[in-house]
């Protein structure tokens, strides 16, 4: 009876926090403009959506800022984790706590702190401003994902390189490189996901007639929720799930399942 009731529990939480989403997913192919009936299938809200030459700049916007962010935050954050190593434990702890802060910070005090900084120092807002604001909120990401591969490094064997001849760069490159990529991967894909996804920070820091998918859907609800709103809610979720899959099976994921199910 007790089991019973776990399953019916979960089974209700799940309900709860995915029947809107498959609601929108359906209401995506539903031929009717309306969403009292059901009209029949049809792909025409889609195609309608890729017709679209403002959501489509939105889209190009929101996937060159992900990739150009999610790219100098990996490397940025690497270079991070690999300077803390080498510090002492006190130090490497308040410095891990000070690039913890942004992700408990609220998005909102975040998006404003830039805003204010951009203004301070007369950057113009545009996409330049956007791009910097998600490299910043994407770097204490990338560290979390890549620190703890670096606590896990053996240090003699980064030595053993230098002393059979190996500079610095190359024992870096063939020692150490190879042992933070799961790490290094799942902190590029979780800075994807993160850019893709964030509309606050991105709403404070954006100019005038510069619009991510984020804020033109915020845009276009204002206006009147219309169908192409639909199919383009559902490619962003389908998409950012596909990325969660591919941080889970990633080698870093692996691993943590099976040290899980080691102890």
């Amino acid at each position: 009876m007790k089991n019973m009731a776990k399953k019916i529990y979960i089974a209700l939480i799940f309900i709860f926090l995915y029947a809107p989403i498959v609601t929108l997913m359906v209401l995506s192919f539903n031929a009717s403009k309306t969403r009292a009936k059901w009209g029949g299938f049809t792909l025409k809200w889609y195609i309608e959506l890729f017709q679209n030459r403002d959501i489509m700049e939105a889209l190009w916007n929101t996937l060159l800022i992900a990739v150009i962010s999610s790219l100098v935050a990996t490397i940025i954050g690497t270079i991070a984790c690999v300077s803390m190593s080498t510090m002492k434990r006190k130090s490497r702890s308040v410095l891990l706590g000070i690039t913890n802060i942004p992700m408990l910070n609220a998005d909102i005090v975040t998006g404003i702190s830039l805003m204010l900084l951009f203004i301070s120092f007369g950057f113009r807002f545009g996409l330049g401003t956007i791009l910097m604001s998600h490299i910043t909120f994407n770097i204490p990401y990338v560290i979390l994902s890549v620190m703890p591969r670096m606590k896990q490094l053996n240090p003699s064997t980064y030595e053993a390189a230098l002393d059979l001849g190996a500079s610095h760069i190359m024992a870096f490159f063939k020692v150490i490189f190879p042992d933070l990529l799961p790490g290094i991967m799942s902190g590029l894909l979780m800075a994807f996901t993160m850019s893709l996804d964030d509309f606050i920070i991105t709403h404070f820091t954006k100019g005038a007639g510069v619009d991510t998918l984020s804020t033109k859907i915020y845009t276009e609800v204002k206006k009147g929720i219309k169908p192409e709103m639909y199919a383009l809610s559902t490619i962003i979720f389908v998409t950012v799930l596909l990325l969660l899959f591919l941080v889970n099976m990633s080698p870093a994921g692996k691993e943590e399942k099976v040290e899980k199910t080691e102890k």
